[in-house]
């Protein structure tokens, strides 16, 4: 039987007693590490070594993980775990916006750490199953799972890992009220897990591109994807 490969995991943070105890302990949990501690070496180092991941600093000297994030979604689409030193929506947002899947707040616990970057790797590994889906076509929104795209009214649309795993995640039941629960469970593979607003955050950067008419929020409860729009819309 095959042993299942090796995920590479780039770490970027300038801090380093930081970086040590973050690649340290995905050392110790099986994943190939590399590390990077300023924007332009954390560029240079995902062009290097192709990382599965990375866990990203937002504070760094030459420019920041904002600028590192857009930058390395350019090459190629790859989950980025974000670090910031402020809970605040805006900071999220804009991580979001250029192509983060997940942020945690500092100070985090390593644990936690482990966990999120072992969920957002196990949708990587899924990605694989969808290959032999074909496009669905649901209104005016046309999804190919295999492909890893989207278009709206037919333009394409230029998704982050985690935008399109939701958005095929609504899908799979259109129409149909997925609660904030089920959402952190199917998606980031959090099963019992109380993190609403990730959900909240990452349905308001998917509505930024898709249309906010497209995703229904029924408070309370959860999000539901509408295949078509009302009259007059």
């Amino acid at each position: 039987m095959t042993s299942p490969r090796r995920h590479t995991v780039l770490v970027v943070e300038d801090e380093p007693v930081i970086n040590g105890a973050v690649t340290d302990r995905l050392t110790a949990e099986g994943y190939d590490v590399t590390q990077a501690f300023d924007g332009p070496g954390a560029v240079q180092a995902f062009a290097d070594h192709e990382p599965d991941l990375v866990v990203l600093d937002v504070m760094l000297p030459g420019f920041d993980g904002h600028e590192v994030c857009r930058r390395i979604q350019a090459v190629r689409p790859v989950p980025v775990l974000m670090l910031t030193a402020r809970d605040d929506e805006t900071d999220i947002l804009v991580g979001l916006g250029v192509g983060a899947d997940d942020y945690m707040t500092k100070p985090f616990r390593m644990r936690e750490l482990v966990a999120r970057v072992a969920a957002l790797l196990r949708r990587v590994d899924r990605a694989a199953e969808l290959a032999g889906s074909g496009p669905a076509d649901l209104g005016d929104l046309r999804i190919d799972a295999a492909a890893r795209r989207v278009w709206a009214d037919g333009s394409e649309m230029h998704l982050t890992p985690t935008e399109f795993d939701l958005l095929v995640c609504l899908a799979s039941e259109p129409g149909v009220v997925l609660t904030r629960e089920k959402l952190l469970a199917d998606v980031w593979g959090w099963p019992g897990a109380s993190g609403t607003r990730t959900v909240d955050s990452h349905v308001k950067a998917l509505r930024a591109k898709i249309g906010a008419d497209r995703v229904r929020t029924v408070h309370g409860v959860g999000y539901a994807l509408e295949t078509g729009r009302e009259p007059g819309r």
